[in-house]
């Protein structure tokens, strides 16, 4: 036995269906077969969600909100996972996800919200199958198995889809997640958004596998990479796994390679551990101008397209900006109105406490 092979039963080309370039390529796995209406949809939503995430930005430097992770670079990836997916279909996202919101038609006001400390995190976001944003890193990928494995208890042929990132992989939840739902066929999809960083710390430094989607092997379950800026190999790859998990074929994990062209949040300093060589790199294959070659390619794209996707972005940032801008803060007794739904005597104490605590500062 060679000892010094490495594991090569999982192709670590990513999945691809359209070039750089913007031209199409055959895939004899995955056949896109899209109206003209849903291709060009799938555009809007990424010109939205990069207008959005820079209102973020801008409403975060103008003192409205106290912090802001951009998702810049990794609309295809959003966008084209979230478009295979079923309204009922539940998502767990970490913090990055702003496309798969907005696609659920969560509003933007709802997720600045979160950033701005006015809420708890959970505000409009259940009402669209969707958990709270989870800021530990990897936790919430226990919670998303938990809820595959009852949906067919309860009689529903619905998936989830656990958001995670490539610093999320080491994180012990994150294994513990992957065994359980491989042990119990759980019809979860894992859905790794490899950035290329974990804040400071490279892919390189994060693992020694020859991609994070072999992590799958040792699991038990199919894993499969895919070319994070081709939201229709993103569509394509998710729509597969989404189906194999709903008849009852149990879990896949997909890693989509894209890259955060952003600094980590609105408080990082990426000059100081990345190259400008490298981000040049990248910019090049921006998901956004690449996708538009492919619909130019198609004869597909045209000005009234790009206008009605610049008209739609400019109202929801407006929306955004008129619900985040000075908004009240909330009553801090709010803190436990919506930890039981029958407070416990320790709850009650703890609140009048507070009371008199702010009573006393007045």
């Amino acid at each position: 036995m060679d000892l010094s092979r490495q594991p090569d039963d999982l192709d670590p080309r990513p999945v691809a269906v359209i070039t750089p370039e913007g031209l199409p390529v055959d895939h004899p796995q995955f056949d896109v077969t899209l109206s003209s209406e849903e291709l060009t949809e799938l555009y809007e939503w990424m010109v939205v969600t990069r207008a959005v995430d820079a209102e973020f930005v801008n409403l975060q430097r103008q003192g409205q909100l106290a912090l802001y992770p951009s998702c810049r670079g990794q609309e295809a990836a959003q966008v084209g996972c979230a478009a295979a997916l079923r309204h009922d279909d539940w998502l767990f996202p970490q913090y990055r996800e702003l496309g798969l919101f907005l696609m659920r038609g969560i509003p933007a006001s709802a997720v600045g919200a979160v950033w701005r400390g006015t809420w708890h995190g959970g505000w409009g976001f259940p009402e669209h199958a969707c958990a709270a944003m989870s800021i530990p890193i990897g936790t919430h990928a226990l919670h998303a198995v938990g809820a595959a494995m009852a949906a067919p208890r309860l009689g529903e042929d619905s998936l989830t889809v656990a958001f995670i990132g490539d610093g999320a992989t080491s994180e012990g939840d994150v294994h513990e997640a992957l065994n359980f739902a491989a042990v119990k066929a759980a019809p979860c999809v894992f859905y790794i958004q490899n950035n290329q960083w974990a804040i400071s710390v490279p892919l390189s430094e994060q693992t020694r596998a020859p991609s994070l989607a072999h992590k799958a092997v040792g699991y038990g379950m199919p894993g499969i990479r895919v070319d994070g800026n081709d939201v229709l190999a993103c569509r394509a790859v998710t729509e597969q796994a989404a189906a194999r998990a709903r008849s009852g074929g149990g879990p896949t994990l997909i890693e989509a390679v894209t890259y955060r062209l952003a600094p980590h949040t609105t408080s990082d300093d990426p000059t100081r551990y990345r190259t400008q060589d490298e981000v040049d790199h990248w910019e090049r294959l921006d998901p956004i101008p690449r996708y538009r070659r492919y619909l130019a390619h198609r004869g597909l794209w045209h000005e009234e397209a790009e206008d009605r996707a610049r008209d739609r972005a400019a109202r929801m940032c407006a929306e955004l900006r008129e619900g985040v801008f000075d908004a009240p803060d909330v009553p801090p007794t709010e803190l436990f109105a919506h930890v039981l739904r029958e407070p416990t005597k320790d709850l009650l104490e703890q609140s009048g406490q507070l009371l008199a605590e702010l009573s006393r500062k007045e």
